[in-house]
């Protein structure tokens, strides 16, 4: 039963939901520990689960210490499951969809102020300059990208040599669910994949490469993990401990600090929700006060 119910649940996800392989993977997951769940309580048929199940479940997670926004992930998770569950026949009403969200904490991200943001970027420039191996100059474009743009980790890794449009100055970018946008990039970055691409690539490429921009150094498209050890690498010069999450927080932060609107920054992110900009953003007390005193007729 679990094995067909995770298949059909997995080709729902993928084909009417379109998620990315990271989302459906995090879906499946907790479906397999709902269900081992289900077996600790003696739950054999889908026409003996009851509400008070899934809240056993979510309770059990809770004592093992998971942090309030992974609950409430679960929550939405097995919300999910629920309401496919019970339209394709498994059960016989969605049992999920009256389980209560927490609203998470919101708390302000890690962010590098300009200057360190600079200081991050010249290091990098200087190591690129000193010693212009392949891998030097390949990481300073990632970084000049990620700074440069605020697009994803993902996103990054899944660029290709197409997608880079130098008339426009923009990366043509694929986010989650496979939504496609258009985002601005500027000329230090865009002269640091130039770079890049006219004295490094080369030396990376193989018969794996296919037209993936950021190759890591098996010929292959860059993985994530490698792009976040050369962003933590990158920090040390600031003294941060922050990967490329951090930096797009950074990027967002930075570009509300510059006068960019809000809509505008979720543009360029490529969230579907102003609310979700609102909450990965935050603004300087420095902008605030100065908003302040010029919008107020008291200030």
């Amino acid at each position: 039963m679990s094995a067909a119910l995770i298949t059909q649940y997995q080709e729902h996800l993928a084909l009417v939901r379109n998620l990315s392989d990271n989302s459906i993977k995090g879906y499946v997951t907790d479906l397999e520990s709902f269900l081992k769940h289900m077996e600790k309580l003696g739950i054999v048929e889908f026409n003996q689960l009851e509400i008070e199940h899934i809240r056993s479940w979510l309770a059990n997670l809770q004592t093992t210490g998971v942090a309030r926004a992974t609950l409430t992930r679960r929550i939405v998770s097995i919300r999910a499951f629920t309401n496919w569950a019970a339209a394709n026949g498994w059960l016989n009403s969605d049992l999920g969809a009256n389980l209560a969200i927490p609203k998470p904490h919101k708390t302000l991200p890690e962010v590098l102020n300009v200057d360190e943001a600079a200081t991050v970027l010249k290091s990098l420039e200087l190591k690129a300059i000193e010693e212009p191996t392949p891998i030097n100059l390949r990481d300073l474009a990632l970084v000049e990208v990620l700074y440069g743009t605020g697009i994803r980790v993902s996103e990054l890794c899944g660029l290709n040599l197409e997608d880079v449009d130098r008339t426009r100055n923009t990366l043509n970018v694929y986010g989650k669910g496979d939504k496609q946008r258009v985002v601005p990039i500027g000329i230090p970055a865009m002269k640091s994949i130039d770079n890049y691409i006219s004295n490094a690539r080369s030396e990376f490429i193989n018969d794996n490469s296919a037209q993936a921009l950021f190759l890591g150094s098996r010929g292959k498209r860059i993985d994530q993990r490698t792009v976040r050890e050369v962003v933590y690498e990158a920090m040390k010069s600031v003294g941060a401990k922050m990967g490329p999450h951090g930096l797009r927080h950074s990027a967002a932060t930075h570009l509300l600090e510059g006068g960019a609107d809000l809509r505008t920054v979720q543009e360029i992110l490529g969230h579907a929700s102003l609310a979700t900009t609102q909450i990965y953003t935050h603004v300087s007390p420095e902008r605030l006060q100065s908003a302040y005193k010029q919008a107020h007729p008291r200030a």
